[in-house]
């Protein structure tokens, strides 16, 4: 195989309770790429659509993460990327990631599968750290092994899948304004109180045996983030309006998606999901902030060969 064409989910990030431990793939928007081996070595971005980011290599999320992979790697030769980005950059669902682990995923595919899922997350973490200054896998994890993930421990790196309940969707707004990671994380602080980190504990394992158990209640009641949240909502224009609307709709819980602006909900059902999608919509109607609203089912299968 000299080339191949691929999808690569939009994904929600932190997941309220789980700041760069916990991330879920989404399976009704993302980006696609088409990479084609090559005879001359390194990396070239030969085409990017949809968005005005970087071609050069070592600028671009996926020229450096494909570098990481290439240099690991006994293969001579090298690849042409295109990227046709449907994601948009600042949006909060992943759209470094998606470029990242893309082209990590679509390499390894024409190299003949010679590396396991868990180094292909380390490679596309370079492609993050390009893009946020931080190596995180909160969201490549989940665009390549899809569904939910926990980072367990990143040094060393240790991922952990975990189930999603058959009727949990999600609902995505983002709202028309830029959120950069980096500028975002510069805002946090580096210490919390003791109490503060128990209670978020509790609700990463609660929402962890909620996602096992299929049990939507404890997801909902888990869906609680008392450290980040409380710093980062205040970016976003409506985040506390938007966040009792979706309740009010049936949502299971609201949170900030990744960094932000965007902002998610868990549902039961895509009845509710769609309901949440219009509580939410009418918040930035009356606020006049343009938009855009994603529901979606939960991506089992990540990044996946068009």
């Amino acid at each position: 195989m000299e080339a191949i064409k691929i999808f690569c989910p939009a994904t929600i990030a932190n997941i309220s309770c789980g700041f760069d431990v916990l991330g879920v793939a989404l399976d009704s928007v993302g980006d696609e790429m088409v990479i084609r081996k090559t005879v001359e070595k390194g990396i070239r971005i030969t085409k990017l659509e949809g968005q005005d980011l970087p071609m050069e290599t070592l600028q671009n999320v996926a020229g450096v993460a494909g570098l990481a992979l290439l240099e690991a790697s006994d293969y001579q030769g090298g690849f042409e990327i295109e990227i046709y980005k449907n994601i948009k950059a600042g949006s909060g669902i992943g759209s470094s990631a998606a470029s990242s682990a893309g082209a990590v995923w679509a390499m390894n595919e024409l190299l003949g599968r010679s590396f396991s899922t868990m180094e292909l997350v380390r490679f596309a973490m370079e492609g993050e750290r390009l893009a946020s200054g931080v190596a995180h896998a909160d969201n490549v994890a989940p665009a390549l092994f899809g569904g939910f993930t926990l980072v367990r421990s990143y040094e060393p790196l240790d991922i952990i899948p975990i189930p999603n309940p058959e009727e949990l969707y999600a609902t995505v707004i983002h709202p028309q304004i830029e959120v950069k990671t980096s500028d975002s994380r510069k805002i946090l602080k580096t210490n919390i109180t003791l109490k503060d980190g128990i209670k978020q504990w509790g609700n990463v394992g609660g929402l962890i045996a909620g996602l096992f158990t299929s049990d939507y209640g404890l997801i909902g009641r888990s869906l609680e983030d008392h450290i980040v949240e409380p710093i980062r909502s205040i970016l976003i224009p409506g985040f506390d309006k938007v966040k009792q609307e979706a309740i009010l709709a049936g949502a299971l819980g609201c949170g900030i998606s990744g960094s932000g602006p965007s902002i998610f909900a868990l549902n039961k059902g895509e009845k509710t999901a769609l309901k949440v999608g219009k509580a939410m919509k009418r918040i930035y109607q009356d606020i006049g902030i343009d938009f855009d609203v994603h529901v979606s089912k939960i991506n089992s299968e990540g990044i996946k060969r068009l």
